[in-house]
């Protein structure tokens, strides 16, 4: 068990997918991502594995849920900054996402 406390070590906040590109230097098939987390947190990337359920052009503007306070990650040549959260499926990985529209940057938890 967990105490809540530990949950709240994570920074977890909502951000929109502004660019996505394909992923050719990563071992298992993915994305690149280029996602806006507000004014005060700025645009950060990260690498997912989604292409199962995802394509680029269904990605841009959709809201997703990250964690932003994680360390960086080096993958092949690219620097993931945040760990985009999904449900993994038999289909592929599910992205986790608000039901409505929210502000950029707004916290989780």
């Amino acid at each position: 068990m967990v105490e809540f406390n530990d949950f709240l070590k994570f920074d977890i906040r909502v951000g929109t997918i502004i660019e996505v590109l394909e992923f050719a230097k990563a071992k298992k098939k993915a994305y690149k991502l280029k996602i806006d987390f507000g004014a005060k947190i700025g645009l950060k990337k990260s690498s997912a594995q989604i292409t199962e359920n995802y394509n680029p052009h269904d990605l841009i503007n959709k809201q997703v849920i990250a964690i932003i306070n994680f360390p960086k990650k080096q993958i092949a040549d690219f620097l993931s900054e945040v760990l985009v959260l999904g449900i993994y499926t038999d289909n592929g990985v599910v992205l986790l996402s608000p039901d409505m529209q929210v502000n950029n940057g707004t916290k989780i938890g």
